[in-house]
């Protein structure tokens, strides 16, 4: 009998709880339950794809109440058919990361570095940041021993500009074709489907140029304690040159202004076992409370002619700059200061390519930029489609009269506009020929002398011969300072060199060891405007250029 009671008592006291716990609940009407009966938000309801009044969110169109779906339920298929497609290809490389808007302030006088319009002093430019982690998938943690990606796009006056680099100074390879193969060994093995650390470390041992970074990775700073308290570099070399047409090699660091500090492989495992979103949630509410993280932009500057001579290849993506040698010059100050209010409109789709540059920077001869500078351009393509630049997060904020058009997806249009270049009709084009600005000026393993790289128009129905190489391939002609680019294509016996910065072309210098075989006559110069004349002249054979593949 008390045990009864007992019973009693808890359901009394567990009902009377239900009671006051439960909120009231719309009362039904008829033909309605409990569960369906109108809210404030249903009163407002929503619409279909097209823009009608959606007849239900909650409930498919059924032959009966139990019966099954009908073909003609279209807002239920146009639903599913979505669902299925919401998510784009995640990047195969820095898949999970974070990101947010701010600003760049140029605080310094670095006119005499670059024209760009954004480094310009008192110039403050609207950017986007986006960090990552480079292996590790969209669903991984953010605290995995791993370099961090430092992307960020500036929403210049003269176009977008778009800094793609990481959290360290250097990479673990000089050459673009080794990043493939590097990216797979620090993903996962195709059987099991796991990563692998043999895997990892094989690869490193068989590229030796990849212990800068493997060594930066494994110290204090490979496992950042936030995205706030991590540094951003450049890493590669870039070209600036200023209004005067003086041109520099740069480096671009940014100093964290909240101080760097590093997680310990035993936090780094703890964190990543109770937040997976732990250094995304950081900066998310960091921003959110008004704490907005801050970053110094300085610049090594190295003029132009200096890395003829200089001690290493300034190139070199796995080596630094000494700072005893080329100190940082400040530039300004970056500030995120604005989360985005879609995190897959505004992050997920920011396409961010170092392909994007303004007037004033241009590209070096790193191998490994001049990759990317294809590859990142080519994944969005793939990932979000070929007009992604279209996409509000990407589209620049000047006006655009680009010559490309159409395609998936295409809502920027020029009306009726000429669709062609050259034209008659007012739409302008572009038409610049000769040296370009920011263009090298460089040696060549096997050049004598040095060749300059220049947009040219031709009239020849052979195409030219593009070489890194001139004259022939004898270990006296080495040169032991850096390659700076590629020859111009080289006339017969010569190596060819580009029009000067005056406008003049200048003279070709016979390359030793192209003389013309004994007992053959020479080729007598054919009349101007003859068929002969208007023909390329070939190399001979012992000085045909020809493409080579350089090993590190």
């Amino acid at each position: 009998m008390p045990g009864r009671l007992r019973v009693r008592r808890l359901r009394r006291v567990h009902h009377e709880a239900e009671e006051t716990a439960c909120p009231t609940l719309p009362t039904p009407a008829e033909n309605e339950s409990v569960m369906t009966a109108p809210s404030d938000e249903a009163m407002i309801g929503s619409t279909t794809d097209n823009g009608a009044p959606a007849p239900s969110d909650r409930n498919s169109l059924t032959l009966g109440a139990d019966g099954p779906i009908l073909l003609h339920d279209v807002h239920f298929l146009n639903q599913m058919a979505h669902f299925n497609r919401e998510r784009v290809p995640e990047r195969n490389v820095h898949a999970k990361g974070s990101g947010a808007f701010g600003e760049l302030e140029t605080t310094e006088d670095v006119s005499a570095y670059t024209k760009a319009a954004l480094f310009q002093p008192g110039v403050r430019t609207e950017m986007l940041a986006r960090f990552s982690t480079v292996a590790g998938e969209q669903g991984s943690p953010d605290t995995w021993r791993d370099p961090r990606g430092f992307s960020l796009k500036f929403y210049t006056s003269e176009g977008n500009y778009d800094l793609v680099g990481n959290n360290t100074p250097v990479f673990f390879v000089r050459d673009t074709m080794k990043f493939p193969h590097f990216i797979r060994s620090q993903k996962r093995r195709g059987g099991s489907g796991l990563r692998d650390n043999n895997m990892q470390w094989d690869f490193w041992s068989l590229n030796p140029e990849s212990a800068h970074q493997v060594t930066y990775l494994m110290g204090d700073r490979g496992i950042p304690k936030s995205y706030r308290h991590m540094n951003g570099y450049g890493s590669h070399t870039y070209l600036w040159i200023n209004a005067a047409g003086q041109k520099h090699w740069v480096k671009y660091h940014f100093h964290s202004d909240q101080g760097v500090e590093g997680l310990t492989d035993a936090d780094a495992s703890r964190i990543a076992g109770e937040d997976a979103d732990f250094h995304r949630r950081d900066l998310y509410d960091s921003i959110g409370k008004g704490d907005f993280p801050s970053w110094t932009l300085s610049i090594q500057a190295m003029p132009y002619e200096d890395a003829r001579a200089y001690r290493i290849n300034p190139f070199d993506l796995t080596k630094v700059w000494p700072h005893a040698d080329y100190p940082l010059v400040k530039v300004g100050t970056m500030t995120l200061n604005r989360n985005p209010e879609n995190f897959f409109a505004q992050i997920e789709q920011a396409a961010f390519e170092p392909s994007a540059l303004v007037p004033g920077i241009g590209f070096s001869p790193d191998k490994m930029l001049l990759g990317r500078a294809f590859a990142y351009a080519d994944t969005h393509r793939h990932r979000i489609g070929p007009n992604y630049l279209q996409l509000p997060v990407n589209r620049p904020k000047v006006e655009m009269n680009t010559y490309t058009q159409d395609g998936p997806m295409a809502f920027e249009h020029r009306g009726d506009d000429p669709v062609y270049a050259p034209n008659s009709f007012g739409r302008g084009y572009a038409d610049n020929v000769g040296p370009d600005e920011a263009g090298w000026r460089p040696t060549g393993r096997w050049c004598a002398r040095p060749t300059r790289c220049a947009r040219t128009t031709t009239t020849s129905h052979r195409p030219a011969r593009w070489s890194a190489t001139c004259g022939p391939k004898r270990s006296a002609r080495r040169s032991s300072r850096p390659s700076l680019g590629i020859c111009l294509p080289a006339s017969r016996a010569t190596c060819s060199t580009g029009p000067s910065s005056t406008g003049a072309t200048s003279t070709p210098t016979p390359a030793s060891g192209s003389r013309r075989r004994s007992g053959r006559r020479p080729r007598a110069t054919p009349p101007v405007g003859s068929p002969r004349a208007r023909r390329p002249t070939l190399p001979t054979r012992s000085s045909r250029p020809t493409h080579t593949r350089a090993t590190d």
